[in-house]
């Protein structure tokens, strides 16, 4: 039986075949997940707007495997998302990596994402690309 709270197949599958240094984008729902995510595992779990959250799945994701970075879009005028200050706090006040929106959608598309998950997140700026750590 599975210890943890991530009960999706597919995303346990995917999550399965990385190994440490490998990455996995949680997007929101605006995010270009066909192209701009390369060759990785496409998993789209929106089920309607707003659910399932970025954080949502980020709790879930945490149960089953560690994280040793964490990447996120910065957004051009100079103000931080509130969902940053979120992602930290579940992180254990890891510190986040900014890249610019083109900055990022490139280490998106690198072939270390190996999954990629889009979600029925609202708040712009929610995407997340985190980087597994060891076990």
């Amino acid at each position: 039986m599975l210890k943890g709270t991530l009960i999706h197949p597919d995303l346990m599958a995917a999550l399965a075949l990385c190994g440490h240094g490998d990455k996995v984008l949680i997007a929101d729902g605006n995010y270009p997940l066909d192209s701009k995510t390369g060759n990785a595992e496409k998993i789209y779990l929106g089920l309607k707007p707003g659910l399932p959250t970025v954080t949502d799945v980020l709790e879930a994701i945490q149960s089953v495997i560690n994280i040793e970075k964490a990447e996120v879009m910065d957004p051009a005028d100079g103000t931080t998302p509130e969902i940053f200050g979120e992602f930290q706090t579940m992180l254990g006040g890891m510190e986040l990596d900014k890249l610019g929106r083109y900055e990022f959608y490139d280490a998106c598309g690198l072939p270390q994402v190996r999954v990629a998950v889009s979600t029925g997140e609202k708040r712009v700026f929610a995407n997340l690309l985190i980087t597994v750590g060891v076990a």
